[in-house]
């Protein structure tokens, strides 16, 4: 459908995917290769996990029955009334991008909305805001000024399309008990806010539920084949759509963020509509004109096709690519669930140090970055098993750094064990952890006339890698990072062998520095 308004910002680019495939990912992006993601919103206060704001009003369920505890039943006290709870009280966001960047980030995202269709900055076009609401706090002005002050690039990810289908399980209503057939708060208006702490506010702005409900929304899984805006899914409105278009606009033009990530399959309300088109233009063409006409921002999107990987960069959720791909592109992933959940701390469940590095280290070999999440509570804090992650990432990077940052694959990705096996990216992604990265497994990528070999872990004996045998590469010097022993290695016609090294720094990932010729 066509939008009743004009590009806002002229200039190079126009909403068209031809005019976009002159889009270019600038160097800074493919150099920094490392980035912390603070997905954090309402959502966290409950500390029940991702998705809370869907799952809760689904009758039965562990979100519901938690949240009919702690709140009350959703047709009184629905996830507006989280909202409402959420402070923020012990947020510092200096603190935290500070240490983000002392684990490594070379760049800080921040969420600016969620599914749960709360804008967490001073929205112009959006009076569920976190200056109306919750935390009385501009979220994102806050995070900008750290990430600036810290000297990372900005980014920010923008996840309220898809609100029209993903909250439709607000307009439900129990099936069993006293409350069944009572509506759930998804059909309140703004009428019945009178002598509520939501008075004035209209709950539908916020639910965005006056439509008629997707096909088969009865399963709260069926969401899951519409994301693509088919299989019947209810088909948003112009004025939906055109309201989510300003307030994207307004977002870009506020805090001109270095990176934008959509949280969609392509572009936010694509194909139904062409606004996302018309903010990918913008989202360029207002960011040429911030930085004298260069184009140094960068747009993700997710389940792209090989054109349209030419006009943005790829993002692979919670999985990678199983090869380099010739375009620079980006994991993004989680150390838990995307919104804090407490049970994940409490049973030990984050990814550890150990199989961050070892992603980030794969991922770079095929021409990939890693934006990580890591989890923050409602109160704006991390918990103490994330920082010690966060602080043995820092440990490894103290040492090994330079076999990430500035780097570009080199001819073959890897060897070993997990290179025999096939792990095709499945749709957004959700590959990851299907093949398990051992000591045996070597990755590879370069800078100039240095070859950086890293294996994940303590190699059991000495190192052979057939990639490097004579004939191959001619080595001048090999040496270990962290290290200053002397290495035993030499080349033979089939391999490389560096002889095991007597000790290590850290035993997360050994690199071995190899100057070429």
């Amino acid at each position: 459908m066509s939008q009743p308004h004009e590009l806002k910002t002229a200039g190079k680019f126009e909403p068209t995917w031809q005019s976009l495939k002159q889009y270019n990912t600038p160097e800074w992006y493919r150099n920094a290769k490392f980035g912390i993601w603070a997905h954090w919103g309402p959502q966290c206060q409950p500390e029940q996990g991702d998705w809370y704001a869907r799952f809760m009003y689904d009758e039965g369920s562990d979100p519901y029955k938690w949240h009919v505890a702690h709140y009350g039943h959703p047709s009184k006290a629905g996830f507006k009334e989280v909202i409402n709870d959420w402070k923020a009280q012990n947020w510092d966001p200096e603190k935290l991008v500070a240490l983000y960047k002392r684990a490594g980030a070379q760049y800080f995202f921040a969420m600016a909305n969620h599914h749960d269709n709360l804008d967490l900055w001073n929205s112009k076009y959006q009076s569920w805001n976190t200056l109306n609401v919750g935390p009385k706090k501009d979220i994102v002005a806050g995070w900008a000024r750290a990430a600036k002050n810290n000297n990372l690039p900005f980014g920010l990810s923008v996840h309220a399309s898809h609100t029209w289908t993903w909250l439709e399980t607000s307009q439900r209503s129990d099936k069993n008990g006293p409350l069944a057939g009572v509506p759930y708060d998804g059909r309140l208006t703004k009428a019945d806010g009178k002598g509520t702490w939501w008075e004035g506010l209209d709950p539908q702005e916020l639910y965005a539920q006056n439509h008629p409900l997707s096909k088969g929304s009865e399963n709260i899984y069926t969401l899951w084949n519409q994301w693509n805006w088919d299989n019947g899914a209810s088909i948003p409105s112009v004025e939906y759509c055109d309201k989510f278009y300003k307030r994207t606009i307004d977002l870009i033009d506020q805090f001109n963020p270095d990176l934008l990530y959509f949280d969609d399959s392509v572009l936010p309300l694509y194909p139904v509509s062409d606004v996302g088109l018309k903010i990918a233009a913008h989202y360029y063409n207002h960011n040429m004109a911030t930085h004298q006409g260069k184009l140094e921002g960068v747009l993700f999107g997710k389940v792209l096709n090989e054109e349209q990987k030419k006009c943005m960069v790829w993002d692979v959720e919670r999985g990678a690519a199983d090869k380099i791909e010739q375009l620079p592109w980006q994991t993004c992933t989680c150390i838990g669930d995307w919104h804090y959940k407490r049970s994940i701390y409490e049973n030990g469940q984050y990814k550890s140090a150990r199989e961050v590095v070892h992603m980030l280290v794969d991922i770079v070999s095929k021409n990939g970055n890693l934006l990580l999440n890591i989890p923050v509570r409602g109160d704006g804090t991390i918990d103490d098993k994330e920082v010690a992650i966060l602080e043995g990432i820092a440990a490894w990077m103290n040492v090994n750094s330079e076999s990430i940052f500035d780097t570009r694959p080199w001819e073959v990705y890897g060897e070993g064990p997990s290179t025999e096996t096939s792990n095709p990216v499945n749709a957004q992604g959700f590959n990851e952890g299907k093949v398990k990265l051992t000591a045996s497994d070597i990755r590879f990528n370069k800078k100039g006339d240095i070859l950086y070999v890293t294996t994940m872990g303590i190699p059991a004996d000495k190192i052979s890698i057939k990639s490097l045998s004579k004939g191959k590469v001619n080595i001048r010097h090999i040496e270990m990072l962290g290290s200053k022993e002397k290495l035993s290695w030499k080349q033979y016609s089939d391999k490389l062998v560096i002889e095991k090294p007597k000790s290590v720094s850290n035993d997360i990932a050994v690199v071995f520095k190899i100057q070429i010729r």
